[in-house]
């Protein structure tokens, strides 16, 4: 019924954290990389503003599915109360079960996608760098 409002609300938190880290970051980080002693390359490491927005596409994704699926069935309205279950207490006591039941279930679960997603990601960038240091010297 409403379990689609708790991966909203973490949306729009993480929405504003990625503003703010984005005009905190002003530089992104580079890591040098010296193929044969005397060129070196530069690779730029993705930063974290890039990949709390991955987080923010999941979030808000979720969401708009479960909104759209929500809307299909009925549940949710284009009139106040705008959840069909928010009109009734019986059924309110219901939606705030499920939200925080379902809702945060799935929040939680996204979430943990996203720190699998940064924990591999992690280990390509570093594993990319590790490879290009072993390279040996250019002829």
């Amino acid at each position: 019924m409403g379990c689609f409002l708790v991966p909203a609300a973490e949306a729009v938190i993480t929405t504003a954290a990625t503003k703010v880290l984005q005009r905190k970051e002003s530089t992104p980080e580079t890591v040098h990389i010296s193929l044969d002693g005397v060129t070196s390359t530069e690779a730029v490491k993705i930063p974290f503003s890039q990949k709390l927005k991955w987080l923010n596409k999941l979030l808000w994704g979720g969401s708009a599915l479960l909104a759209f699926e929500h809307v299909w069935h009925g549940e949710v309205t284009p009139w106040f109360p705008f959840l069909t279950a928010a009109g009734n207490p019986t059924e309110a006591a219901e939606m705030l079960n499920e939200m925080a039941t379902a809702g945060i279930s799935m929040t939680l679960l996204v979430t943990a996608v996203w720190g699998v997603m940064l924990v591999a990601s992690s280990m390509m960038e570093k594993k990319a760098v590790k490879s290009a240091q072993s390279l040996p010297p250019a002829k």
